[in-house]
């Protein structure tokens, strides 16, 4: 596997591989919008035209809980900042019913995480 050098793409590895092992029967509905990096203009112009919306989260939660529809992360490191894209799209997904946080280290993602699905059959008993 080629070495990675993104501070954020660690973080996001390292919340990811944590949320598997603690919430495998969720797997199937947790998973990245590899929306970011470098594309050449067709590429980029595929994308657009197959459906990828500038702003979008990193990762997605697609399981309802009590208050909220769904969650979405962006991940950030702790000097990380929301792009106006992104601040366009979690304001929209709030709108229909969402829950949007931003993570910038594994226990905040953790806390989160547990917060979130405390009110689902699947959450952690405190």
């Amino acid at each position: 596997m080629a070495r990675l050098n993104h501070a954020e793409s660690r973080l996001q590895i390292a919340c990811v591989d944590w949320f598997n092992y603690q919430y495998r029967v969720l797997s199937p509905v947790f998973f990245a919008v590899p929306n970011g990096g470098r594309r050449d203009k067709t590429e980029a112009k595929i994308m657009k035209a197959e459906g990828t919306k500038a702003g979008v989260s990193d990762l997605l939660l697609l399981t309802p809980n009590e208050d909220f529809n769904f969650l979405a992360i962006e991940m950030k490191t702790t000097d990380g900042r929301q792009n106006p894209n992104q601040k366009i799209w979690q304001k929209d997904v709030e709108k229909l019913g969402a829950k949007y946080v931003i993570c910038r280290t594994v226990p905040e993602f953790m806390t989160e995480i547990n917060n979130y699905l405390k009110s689902t059959k699947f959450g952690v008993k405190f």
